[in-house]
């Protein structure tokens, strides 16, 4: 009876670890389309197989539960399956979540140095990046749903890259810009599309980089309206005008935190998202301060 009540509880027990262990790969594959982690064609035909293996594996459990007669040595090879999958499940999940750290650790690096070659930009970028995740957090679960937080977090680091493009003096004039200089530097969101190109898994967030100084009412950089401006853009587009109030130029005082909320209320609606604007004001002075970042020596 001993013997029998170990058989069935390995089983058990292996079969709903197994669908856990299925539960949270699909729920992987789910959220793996974010620029890091989609992958080739190639890799979700492979992502699929794993996938139907491991309810082939469940079946199996399930089989042996209820028609066949395992007896303690399969009841333990089953068991010790299910653990050996969570195991390497576990591993593959935490393997990912470093490479993803440690990536956008070495893009902000690479941004900084960048951004640094302009005064007027250095640590920029960063600031917006952190400033567009901390509002993520703030925004309801319904808004959250249409975003991959991962890529949203490098379009928000990449949003200003095709100033690369862009003259040194026109970046650092410290004077209004002439009208030819402005198309100028109006062509940067292109530019930077155009730099991220051969990235291939980058391909689903270019509109985000390329929309992200579009305005509600139609009259942004490339006259984009309102309803056509992906969510990404909107979000990055207020974070981008925070940090552009907020941080110091060469030609202009950085202005305070309530002066940066009272112009984002002011064109609310007309240059920005007025919904978004609404989630936006509840995000804490406090953890807005902690958003920005050192200068890189350049």
């Amino acid at each position: 009876m001993n013997l029998e009540f170990c058989i069935t509880a390995a089983i058990v027990l292996g079969s709903i670890l197994m669908v856990v262990n299925i539960v949270r790969y699909f729920l992987f594959i789910k959220n793996s389309h974010d620029v890091l982690s989609a992958g080739s064609a190639r890799d979700r035909v492979w992502k699929t197989i794993a996938g139907v293996l491991l309810v082939f594996f469940l079946f199996g459990y399930l089989f042996s539960a209820f028609i066949g007669d395992p007896d303690i040595v399969m009841a333990m090879i089953l068991f010790g399956g299910s653990i050996f999958v969570a195991i390497v499940l576990t591993l593959m999940f935490n393997l990912i979540e470093t490479a993803k750290s440690r990536s956008i650790d070495i893009a902000e690096v690479l941004v900084g140095v960048i951004d640094a070659r302009d005064p007027n930009l250095n640590g920029h970028s960063r600031h917006v990046q952190r400033i567009t995740m901390l509002f993520y957090n703030y925004l309801p679960p319904h808004l959250k749903r249409g975003i991959n937080p991962v890529s949203l977090e490098y379009a928000a680091l990449m949003h200003d890259v095709g100033k690369l493009g862009v003259p040194e003096a026109i970046l650092n004039k410290p004077a209004k810009l002439e009208p030819d200089e402005w198309a100028v530097m109006r062509r940067h969101p292109k530019v930077g599309v155009k730099i991220l190109e051969p990235l291939q898994t980058f391909k689903h967030i270019t509109d985000w980089i390329l929309y992200h100084h579009e305005r509600i009412d139609g009259h942004g950089y490339y006259s984009q309206p309102g309803d056509q401006i992906p969510l990404a853009a909107r979000i990055i587009s207020i974070a981008d005008t925070y940090s552009a109030i907020t941080m110091r130029r060469s030609y202009k005082a950085p202005k305070t935190h309530e002066d940066a909320i009272q112009i984002i209320k002011d064109v609310a609606g007309t240059q920005l998202d007025a919904e978004l604007v609404k989630y936006f004001l509840t995000v804490p002075k406090e953890e807005l301060a902690k958003c920005i970042p050192e200068q890189v020596k350049y």
